[in-house]
């Protein structure tokens, strides 16, 4: 995710994902699990659009997380134009409980339903563990380069995980650009099998637009046991 014209509002920072765990956009000072891969795959429901995304990801050397993966999409129940996300991440600080972490991560991203050649960006990643990682806050800053509107963007976010439970988590975040109203988002992550199979839902608008730029999603988290 969150993210200019990149989905409304996944790709306004990118994210998943490639990303905080879905179905957060803001994303988090955290990789794949080292010698691990996951897949994060997930239904966007915005207005007349209907998207289906998977982003796979491997992390084979220990601190180089690669993700490789995109879209399909329908508008009025006909097939679109779909979108693509590549992106690099590493960490210069990871994530300790009580403690933060630090990261970085740069990509190129297209959008759904959109024929031009996409945008490259970058975000700092930064996360902060509190109450024994039970409460865990993110906060991005980036930047995004607009090569159809050859305008430049700074990006941010800023989001929550509350552990309701030992499989449950609470999600809130807010994200956008150095121009236009925010995003918002919430919802809830839930482990049908401890790290390794999760399933998530969420909702999201954006401020002041509230009757038109809605969204629903519905997401699954497959990771692997270590492969390499």
């Amino acid at each position: 995710m969150r993210y200019l014209h990149l989905l409304p509002p996944l790709l306004i920072l990118i994210a998943p994902p490639c990303q905080a765990a879905r179905p957060m956009i803001t994303d988090d000072a955290r990789l794949t699990d080292a010698g691990a891969c996951q897949v994060e795959t997930w239904a966007h429901l915005h207005n007349r659009q209907r998207e289906w995304w998977a982003l796979p990801a491997c992390n084979p050397g220990g601190n180089l997380e690669l993700t490789l993966g995109g879209a399909l999409a329908w508008t009025d129940g006909r097939s679109d134009s779909g979108a693509t996300v590549a992106q690099l991440k590493t960490l210069f600080r990871p994530l300790e409980t009580n403690g933060y972490g630090i990261g970085l991560a740069v990509g190129h991203a297209t959008q759904p339903g959109s024929s031009h050649t996409g945008n490259p960006y970058f975000y700092v990643p930064a996360s902060f563990s509190f109450l024994d990682d039970r409460l865990v806050i993110h906060t991005n800053l980036g930047y995004t380069r607009e090569r159809e509107n050859r305008e430049n963007r700074l990006t941010w976010g800023i989001g929550s995980e509350w552990q309701m439970r030992s499989d449950t988590w609470l999600i809130a975040e807010s994200y956008g650009q150095d121009k236009g109203r925010p995003f918002v988002q919430f919802g809830l992550r839930h482990w049908i099998v401890p790290g390794h199979v999760q399933i998530d839902t969420t909702y999201g608008n954006q401020l002041g637009h509230f009757g038109t730029q809605r969204w629903f999603s519905v997401g699954l988290r497959l990771i692997s046991p270590r492969l390499f």
